[in-house]
């Protein structure tokens, strides 16, 4: 199964694309947003598809990689989706962050056509996908896994199988509400210090020599007291709907969280102003927000 299609190549899915044709695979892809790197690929090698649709007849693995489970379903049903041009036994993999609820239900929409549906949310940066060294983190049909997993592994250093179909997608949203959470935290350390006289980097220092030192707090202070954002390519409008898909996968298990919402709610407001920006920036909303 080498006939690859690949649809938004953004930040992560042009990286991975790169790395596809390093590794040598037939690869069609379609734009989402730009042209800009869809222009890149077809210069490598790359065919362009027309539509979802004739995307899935040439190709035997078809992988997303967009912003939102709208996206998602958009090129995956109608008359040109993706459902419409399936090939028997092809299997589609959603690299995307979605709502579990609209992965089960694509899941079932393409096994009656035929196929399989793989969700396999993402860790790591764009960078680690360049290298094929991403957290790939796979759930659904076994025997599709098991059929992709050669690509997958030249794509990922850490791919999991983690079971039924939505079980990618909810923990990438266990795991990205825990990340966003302590990068807000994290943020309003350095606003507070700044009104309390404190130096970030002596406020960073403490906190990073004891528990609770990870990465999050280290790519927060690379903005805060350096001013470099690039450690952590991840825009907070991406964050914002994370969160907000967050909240919702806990609605459908008959809770609130109680947790996300000061993070979730800080993000949306951020979003409308400087959703570009990357997540580490942050700092710069909690500063504005205690100045106004």
């Amino acid at each position: 199964m080498t006939a690859i299609g690949f649809i938004g190549l953004g930040l992560m899915g042009n990286a991975m694309v790169s790395r596809l044709l390093d590794k040598g695979y037939d690869l069609t892809v379609l734009a989402n947003r730009s042209r800009t790197n869809i222009d890149a690929a077809i210069a490598r090698g790359a065919k362009e598809a027309g539509s979802p649709k004739a995307l899935a007849e040439a190709s035997d693995i078809i992988m997303l990689c967009v912003d939102t489970s709208e996206s998602v379903e958009a090129r995956m049903r109608g008359a040109d989706g993706i459902i419409a041009g399936l090939k028997a036994d092809a299997v589609v993999i959603d690299f995307g962050t979605s709502l579990p609820a609209s992965t089960r239900t694509l899941a079932q929409e393409v096994a009656k056509a035929g196929g399989a549906y793989l969700d396999a949310p993402l860790g790591r940066t764009p960078q680690h996908a360049f290298d094929g060294l991403l957290n790939i983190m796979c759930a659904g049909d076994k025997a599709a896994f098991d059929r992709v997993e050669p690509v997958l592994k030249d794509l990922g250093e850490n791919v999991f199988h983690l079971g039924e179909s939505g079980s990618g997608h909810t923990i990438k949203l266990l795991n990205n509400f825990f990340g966003m959470t302590v990068a807000n935290a994290m943020s309003e350390v350095m606003a507070i210090a700044d009104r309390a006289g404190i130096e970030r980097k002596q406020a960073y220092d403490v906190i990073a020599a004891g528990p609770l030192h990870c990465m999050m707090i280290d790519f927060v202070a690379a903005y805060g007291v350096d001013g470099d954002s690039s450690k952590l390519a991840f825009s907070i409008q991406n964050a914002a709907k994370d969160l907000g898909y967050y909240r919702q996968m806990a609605r459908d298990t008959g809770v609130e969280s109680i947790m996300a919402v000061p993070a979730a709610e800080a993000l949306a407001d951020a979003s409308d102003t400087m959703g570009e920006r990357m997540v580490s920036e942050m700092v710069d909303y909690y500063v504005q927000k205690f100045e106004s």
